[in-house]
């Protein structure tokens, strides 16, 4: 366990009132006194008025030097961690018996900052993106093969926010033994992960619901740009005529391909293209479909990137709303937090403007129910997906 030095951190009036408010980080900028607490410790914080505000992991490295645990005087020790490992499983009973793959710890929105872990049916993928997560990882590992007995525990510690704790970046296998590759199921459909060498930490696990959403809706012909590992186009399949998956990646590509296979789907087909480059040619073709999904990666990865990131969005969705038939079905997604949901459906309202179309409104979505929002944490809020409808 790393050292606990109680109201060894003094912070302004500013960062105790964010963390009153429901904030779980305090910034440096806001740190008043530190009182030669180590990197990586649990501290006690207090404001300059010497009342208590909680626990905290403490970086020396990082701009947000305080992430809180708990706003309590509990002594933070091994069962303390396991009691908040338990309380995050128990969240996700009802998860579909369907799905042997989601999150079970989403760091801030479980109270447990800067520690992810994902199950992938008996493995596990472990990130601790902070020098204080980083410090009780041994623990965290032994917990967690007592808690879920695993195959295999992974690390994906090659994230580059570690770089900002002054951490290494790291991959690899911290207990057991896992293939290279191999299957998970979600929701009645079968797919190859391979969590040591893929995106993420295998998979988009926060678009598990909307998948099934947008099947819900889903109808005739199918577009699925942006298709990864082919989850959008193999859901879709089942309830539409034929679907047509895009990706610029080769290696995407063939993987999606290789998950119909598994799955014995014949009407979906992926292609290796730039998704720009292919919603341009098809308006031009006149071809048309009745269903797109839209997920690019993050345009915006930081403020500053907002305005050339929305020009993006609305250029992918202009295109895409030109190419519905009337009676066609939108589903579009954007994974950058800093693209605001009012934001967001101002952009897709212009696209459909500038198309000359007229669009409904049928749902607006966030990430899936193993990701919570925690209240008070607005950063712990990043997917939207708004499904909609072109009527004319």
């Amino acid at each position: 366990m790393p050292p606990l030095s109680m109201n060894n951190i003094t912070v302004t009036k500013r960062g105790a009132d964010r963390i009153r408010r429901g904030h779980l980080w305090i910034y440096r900028s806001n740190v008043v006194d530190v009182s030669d607490v180590a990197g990586g410790s649990i501290a006690g914080v207090q404001d300059e008025h010497r009342n208590f505000i909680g626990q905290a992991f403490y970086s020396d490295s990082s701009q947000i030097a305080l992430r809180f645990l708990t706003q309590t005087r509990d002594s933070i020790d091994r069962e303390w961690w396991r009691g908040r490992i338990r309380e995050t499983a128990s969240r996700r009973r009802d998860i579909s018996q369907e799905t042997n793959a989601y999150r079970l710890i989403y760091s801030e929105g479980d109270l447990l900052p800067s520690i992810i872990l994902d199950r992938y049916n008996d493995v596990l993928v472990l990130q601790t993106l902070s020098q204080g997560s980083e410090t009780i990882k041994p623990l965290l590992v032994e917990l967690l093969t007592e808690e879920f007995a695993p195959r295999a525990i992974i690390e994906r510690n090659d994230v580059r926010v570690r770089q900002h704790e002054g951490l290494e970046l790291l991959t690899g296998t911290l207990y057991g033994e896992a293939p290279p590759e191999f299957e998970i199921l979600q929701d009645g459909v079968r797919f190859l992960v391979a969590p040591l060498s893929g995106q993420k930490t295998g998979s988009f696990l926060d678009q598990r619901e909307n998948r099934l959403a947008a099947r819900d809706v889903a109808q005739g012909r199918a577009l699925d740009c942006f298709t990864f590992n082919g989850a959008f186009a193999l859901q879709l399949a089942g309830a539409c005529e034929r679907v047509i998956g895009i990706d610029i990646s080769a290696e995407a590509v063939a993987a999606a391909g290789r998950n119909a296979q598994i799955n014995n789907i014949t009407n979906v087909e992926f292609h290796e293209a730039n998704v720009f480059d292919v919603l341009r040619e098809v308006e031009t073709s006149g071809e048309r479909f009745d269903t797109i999904v839209l997920d690019p990666p993050a345009f915006a990865k930081n403020r500053a990137s907002i305005a050339p990131a929305a020009r993006g969005y609305k250029e992918i969705n202009l295109r895409a709303i030109k190419l519905l038939n009337p009676g066609g079905v939108l589903v579009t997604c954007t994974c950058s937090y800093h693209m605001s949901e009012e934001l967001f459906l101002k952009l897709i309202a212009d696209a459909a403007n500038d198309a000359h179309r007229r669009v409904q409104l049928l749902e607006k979505r966030t990430q899936a129910s193993d990701h919570p929002i925690l209240f008070g944490v607005p950063e712990t809020h990043y997917l939207k997906c708004v499904i909609a409808r072109v009527v004319d």
